[in-house]
């Protein structure tokens, strides 16, 4: 008995993993089955779908699958990067924009007396020393991006797990 449970609890753990690695190839279908249903899916005009998968606030990630018109995983891109930030221009990004790069954000706080909202993603910063940072994009009402702000992790116990 206690063998058919070790082997449940193997098997368990197996398919897990599977849902952290959505691999290039696979139906559409099966990346659903897996993943589970995608926080956003984007049409883009080259046929493509987008499908975002955040693991947001303590996850710091946004995986995008990329499935193409034929219905397979073409690619599969991690999107809150420093190069994918660096994109964001004030006065020129709009918010579909910001969407399509980056994903769903994680939180949207709105401030009425700025007529603003911002837009709050989780993200790790740094390549191989990977420091939690909170990135802050604010969004004015006609959909353009007025401010870009990456400031330390203001969640300590964020730091304290991630810099092990």
């Amino acid at each position: 008995m206690k063998r058919l449970l070790v082997a449940a609890a193997l098997a368990a753990l197996a398919g897990c993993s599977s849902l952290r690695t959505p691999e290039p190839g696979m139906s559409a279908a099966q990346l659903e089955a897996s993943m589970g249903p995608a926080a956003d899916k984007r049409v883009h005009s080259d046929g493509e779908t987008w499908y975002y998968y955040p693991r947001q606030p303590h996850g710091l990630t946004m995986h995008v699958a990329r499935v193409d018109k034929d219905g397979r995983v073409v690619a599969v891109e991690q999107r809150l990067t420093d190069e994918n930030v660096a994109r964001l221009e004030k006065g020129k990004t709009r918010a579909d924009d910001v969407r399509d790069l980056l994903g769903p954000p994680w939180k949207v706080w709105p401030y009425p007396r700025m007529q603003r909202d911002i837009w709050e993603y989780r993200m790790a910063i740094g390549g191989g020393a990977s420091v939690p940072q909170g990135l802050y994009v604010q969004v004015s009402p006609d959909n353009i991006v007025r401010e870009v702000y990456v400031l330390s992790d203001p969640d300590n116990r964020l730091s304290e797990c991630c810099a092990r």
